[in-house]
């Protein structure tokens, strides 16, 4: 659900090893996935999908096991409730998002049953229409049950992406999974969005180096009052992993923001912002991240 960067990435390797899988796309994406099939560009080696199983309404597809779930946040509720006739033999939705609250916001529309946890680390985006552009070579997934019963999906889907080849773990406690990706990704999303760089820039700056490393604290802050266990050394494991990322990299969020389009800062520097009021923290360097983007959070156009 989903066919931009993380869903057509992931969702192509699985297909290309054989599984049967479906993509929902919409636009010009669609039209030409239609005409010209799917084709990832990659380090970890190209695909190219002639004739994927492509439509823009899922209650075409019939009954699925498994959704992979990669849409914009501003679209949760709505992808969710067009889910419906996809899940309702039994099917479980696996969120690939940004942020940390879409597991809830998912249940809120299809029950807490149908909805596992997820997390993506990938750089990648639609390049053209029919074309998914991956950066770098990091490409993994880290997902897992968030209640018991998902346990034998949560396997199967490991168990797919083991024949795929795809970097994938099951993990014991997705919660914190997701904490974890959501506390670099607010800081690195927001920084490199207002400052129009690439993180290699800012990692070299003594000045935007801190400030990236002080908005990962202020979410550890948050995460810790929260009851999510992130280890005493995270800020600093992350600021190592941050060293060792493509210096070209940038945020989808900063891609989003050069292309006028919509941007999630509502829901990852600006949820940081909300949380940490309502927990009386102090977070001002995500809470001047957002203020200095929402002038640009419902698009150029607008």
């Amino acid at each position: 659900m989903g066919t931009g960067g993380v869903g057509g990435y992931f969702g192509a390797r699985l297909a290309h090893a054989g599984q049967d899988v479906a993509f929902i796309a919409r636009g010009r994406h669609l039209a030409a996935m239609r005409e010209s099939g799917l084709r990832v560009t990659s380090a970890a080696g190209d695909i190219h999908l002639p004739r994927p199983v492509v439509t823009d309404d899922p209650a075409t597809l019939g009954s699925a096991d498994i959704v992979l779930f990669a849409v914009k946040l501003w679209d949760t509720e709505s992808a969710a409730e067009a889910l419906r006739p996809l899940v309702a033999d039994g099917g479980v939705v696996v969120p690939f998002q940004n942020g940390v609250e879409s597991v809830d916001r998912i249940a809120a529309v299809l029950g807490p049953e149908r909805v596992m946890g997820g997390v993506a680390y990938i750089a990648a985006t639609i390049a053209e229409p029919g074309v998914i552009a991956h950066t770098g070579t990091m490409a993994r997934l880290r997902f897992g049950p968030v209640v018991e019963a998902q346990r034998g999906v949560a396997e199967a889907l490991f168990a797919a992406c083991q024949e795929a080849g795809i970097d994938a773990e099951l993990s014991t406690d997705i919660r914190r999974a997701i904490w974890e990706k959501f506390a670099f990704l607010a800081a690195f999303s927001g920084l490199t969005s207002v400052s129009r760089q690439p993180i290699g820039v800012l990692l070299a700056d003594p000045d935007s180096r801190a400030t990236l490393e002080t908005a990962i604290r202020e979410v550890w802050n948050v995460a810790r009052v929260r009851g999510i266990a992130l280890a005493d050394d995270f800020v600093a494991r992350q600021m190592k992993f941050a060293d060792g990322l493509p210096a070209q990299m940038r945020s989808s969020m900063q891609n989003d923001l050069a292309a006028g389009n919509r941007l999630e800062a509502p829901w990852l520097c600006g949820a940081v912002a909300r949380m940490a009021a309502e927990e009386r923290l102090a977070a001002p360097v995500n809470a001047t991240l957002y203020a200095a983007l929402k002038p640009y959070c419902d698009g150029a156009s607008r």
